[in-house]
């Protein structure tokens, strides 16, 4: 299946003291996070996150001095270097991730953490991702990531998993936690995709500012959490400035970055103890049993453990995702995009970059009004065997 991309057409022009200002502004979900109250106890330092994904620009000024060396993974004949990222989408996941927001850039919610970078795709590689994410994952692990962020998702199957799945046992005894999205087809089939239906990953969905998880967010019997995911800026593909971008996988780097805040205020506890608080303290569904197939055992809410003190860490030993606490995936238990327990949410376009550019920065530019949107959705072909790799679990972010 070919990978969907969308375009960004509609510019705004902004002062740069305009642009520091304004990208900050939209970050909603940090002030909905209390991130400033929680990073006077913990901002993430000494913690890893490993991006599993299209390679990290460490030039990107948020950046600077954030980015671990890592490694390239993928299958390209010119062997790019792991801060080579041609798509933009995994420098947008560390950002969100461990941005310090310098010079007008993303914040992110875990500043003091680490990023390595595993370049594993450069997109579009659905025949051979399987072993790509299997060998990023393992490098994460064997090169101290606690954290190991995979944005990537896929229609595909167990079978054309099995790698990956050996990959997730091994850094799971290696002390790693694994976050992947749920994905982007919520509204269009509901595939069970990879690597986050792998039993022992971490699936992310996504919620909006409203805390509705999106129309688009995939369901299944495997998710575990949700985030944020909708409305959340990252620097734009075509064009300088910052866009609104949406999916899942901005949800599962804010998930990771979640991990790492807790993890930096409990160094001592293991990837299960976590884990557990991760879910024990997670918004719970208002309706519906829980883990809900919608955003899991809730959404993440890491204050909860870092202000508030909340959450028991339980064993060290027993990771409560493989414990009988949540069920495995399967095609008769995964629900119908359409399902009656799916919460109304305002209607979204198929599944496409949103379409404002927010901030773009230019010699003598002048603040405007964004006078139109004009978005362009390539829809994805159906019906062939291999599987779709998307980065971001579809489109964006």
């Amino acid at each position: 299946m070919s990978v969907l991309t969308a375009g960004v057409t509609c510019l705004a022009l902004a002062a740069p003291s305009a642009a520091a200002d304004g990208v900050r502004s939209r970050q909603w979900y940090l002030d909905a996070m209390q991130a400033e109250d929680m990073w006077k106890v913990s901002r993430g330092a000494g913690v890893t996150v490993a991006v599993v994904d299209s390679g990290v620009d460490s030039s990107s000024p948020e950046l600077q001095g954030q980015v671990l060396p890592g490694t390239d993974v993928s299958p390209d004949p010119n062997r790019d270097t792991p801060t080579t990222d041609r798509d933009g989408h995994g420098t947008r996941m560390a950002a969100l991730i461990s941005g310090t927001g310098a010079e007008g850039g993303v914040q992110g919610l875990a500043p003091g953490a680490k990023i390595l970078p595993v370049r594993a795709s450069g997109l579009g590689l659905a025949d051979s991702m399987d072993p790509l994410i299997a060998r990023g994952i393992r490098y994460a692990a064997d090169h101290g990531a606690r954290v190991i962020n995979v944005s990537l998702a896929g229609a595909a199957s167990p079978d054309r998993s099995k790698q990956t799945a050996a990959a997730v046992d091994y850094a799971l005894g290696k002390g790693s936690l694994i976050f992947a999205g749920s994905g982007n087809d919520g509204d269009k089939g509901n595939p069970t995709n990879y690597p986050a239906a792998v039993p022992g990953v971490v699936s992310v969905g996504a919620i909006d500012r409203t805390s509705t998880v999106t129309k688009w967010s995939n369901s299944a019997s495997h998710v575990a959490l949700a985030a944020p995911g909708d409305e959340i800026p990252g620097r734009c593909k075509e064009s300088s400035g910052f866009c609104p971008t949406r999916g899942t996988s901005p949800a599962t780097a804010l998930a990771s970055a979640s991990a790492a805040l807790i993890w930096a205020k409990h160094p001592d506890w293991t990837n299960n103890q976590v884990l557990r608080v991760m879910l024990d303290t997670a918004g719970k569904p208002t309706t519906g049993k829980i883990p809900s197939p919608y955003i899991g055992y809730g959404i993440v809410r890491p204050r909860k453990v870092i202000l508030d003190g909340e959450g028991d860490p339980g064993p060290a030993d027993v990771n409560p995702l493989l414990a009988g606490a949540a069920p495995t995936p399967s095609s008769e238990s995964k629900p119908s995009a359409q399902g009656a327990q799916r919460p109304a949410v305002q209607n979204s376009s198929e599944k496409s970059e949103v379409s404002t550019v927010w901030l773009s920065v230019g010699a003598g530019a002048a603040i405007v009004v964004v006078a139109a949107v004009t978005a362009i959705v390539l829809v994805r072909r159906r019906n062939r065997t291999p599987p779709h790799w998307s980065a971001g679990n579809g489109p964006v972010g």
